[in-house]
């Protein structure tokens, strides 16, 4: 084997000491969802509002036959709602428990590999709320990887029926 060259065997351990994220941007933060939680992305204009249903769910999408929750990632961060001029949302498709979910972001970015040794704990001084939704963090060059607990930000607290 030539010098530079690594072997399947290298690789295939080098693979399964990283971690791959889609990430996405809620304002100026990076968030990183595990690329193996997420089905698909995709741009949506069709949400029907859901009456009475939590601030955090925006709508239900029909997304190829398959009726898709919608979830305000920025609502559910507690983070303002911005008003965009055009009516184009951007989703990140998610499958838990049998269910089809959608989060809506700003905007996508790319699929991340992070070595595993850099994940690190939640940090302390992170905002109660998102650290509730954190699974860890990875401290890049510039800024921050905040990386998303998903079955945390899924689990929303419906109100009981009267």
């Amino acid at each position: 084997m030539e010098p530079g060259n690594t072997s399947p065997v290298a690789e295939k351990a080098s693979f399964a000491e990283s971690l791959d994220y889609v990430t996405v941007l809620i304002g100026e933060q990076l968030l990183g969802l595990p690329i193996g939680r997420v089905h698909d992305v995709f741009i949506t204009n069709r949400i029907t509002p859901v009456p009475l249903a939590p601030k955090e769910i925006i709508g239900l999408i029909n997304l190829r036959g398959r009726v898709v929750t919608a979830i305000c990632l920025r609502k559910r961060l507690g983070q303002p709602t911005l008003q965009k001029s055009d009516s184009e949302l951007v989703a990140v498709g998610i499958d838990h428990g049998g269910e089809a979910y959608a989060l809506i972001v700003d905007s996508v970015g790319e699929v991340m590999r992070l070595d595993h040794s850099t994940l690190e704990a939640v940090p302390v001084h992170l905002d109660r709320g998102w650290a509730a939704l954190a699974a860890g963090v990875h401290r890049l060059d510039d800024r921050l990887l905040v990386v998303l607990d998903v079955d945390a930000v899924l689990r929303i607290n419906l109100p009981l029926a009267a």
